[in-house]
């Protein structure tokens, strides 16, 4: 019986949580829009040229998806910079083109998604990555498509992943000695216990803004499918557990983005 009624529980509170996804806007607080001034633009007038900053195939879909949708409705323009092809396996190609098709389906155009296959940036636990480079790279990035704005991951990346930590301190060597000025925004990395609680972490949103600060936002995703959807055209990684992970995994429902101090 007891096991009856906490299931029944856990039932109520994930379907109260999407209502309140499908219900709430897009951007918290709600009385100000992430990435705009003087009404979703930039000082000049125009939308934003945002460029996402990103270690392998599918982390654009497993973790950054809520942002990408919520900044493409806005009207801004997408850039994805994947730093490896993401070939620990073998793969490399193949995870290429999955790239292609989850970033169409997260609303960025193709000819604005640059992969490297650098030999000293190459995937794997074991490879870690040249900060400066990393920076030199990006910077060059920033320069060619006129990028005013940079998301990436915080300095733990998520999963703790050296590859997507290396990419966060390579941002930081970069707007450490950048005379540009750059609006940087890191994701935030939950905790383990957070990490999985699906929709249910958008109850704990308002909590963490007040500990954190102004500079602090989390973007709702209105439509979580298309996060699953996206996910699912990197066929070669669709294994059972990321399934799993998509549909409890906090990062599918909602990101909180905080500005990088360095």
């Amino acid at each position: 019986m007891v096991w009856i009624l906490i299931a029944i529980g856990a039932i109520t509170i994930w379907a109260a949580s999407l209502f309140k996804i499908f219900i709430s806007s897009p951007c918290v607080p709600s009385n100000l829009s992430f990435l705009s001034k003087n009404g979703s633009t930039n000082k000049d007038g125009e939308k934003r040229n945002v460029l996402l900053v990103i270690a392998h195939p599918d982390d654009e879909s497993m973790f950054f998806a809520p942002t990408l949708l919520f900044l493409a409705s806005q009207g801004h323009s997408l850039h994805v910079l994947c730093l490896s092809t993401g070939n620990a396996e073998g793969k490399g190609n193949v995870r290429k083109e999955e790239l292609y098709r989850a970033c169409a389906t997260l609303k960025v155009p193709q000819q604005q998604v640059k992969i490297l296959d650098h030999p000293n940036l190459q995937d794997g636990f074991h490879h870690p990555w040249d900060r400066q480079l990393i920076a030199t790279i990006v910077e060059e990035e920033i320069k060619s498509c006129n990028v005013d704005s940079l998301l990436t991951f915080d300095e733990f990346g998520v999963s703790g992943h050296p590859n997507h930590c290396d990419v966060h301190h390579g941002v930081c060597n970069l707007l450490k000695k950048s005379s540009q000025t750059i609006e940087a925004w890191e994701l935030v990395s939950n905790s383990i216990l957070l990490k999985y609680t699906g929709p249910v972490a958008i109850w704990l949103s308002t909590c963490f803004r007040s500990c954190q600060g102004e500079r602090v936002y989390s973007l709702i995703n209105g439509n979580p499918r298309k996060s699953y959807l996206a996910m699912a055209e990197h066929k070669s990684q669709w294994a059972w557990f990321r399934k799993l992970f998509v549909l409890f995994s906090s990062y599918t429902y909602m990101n909180t983005l905080q500005e990088i101090r360095v």
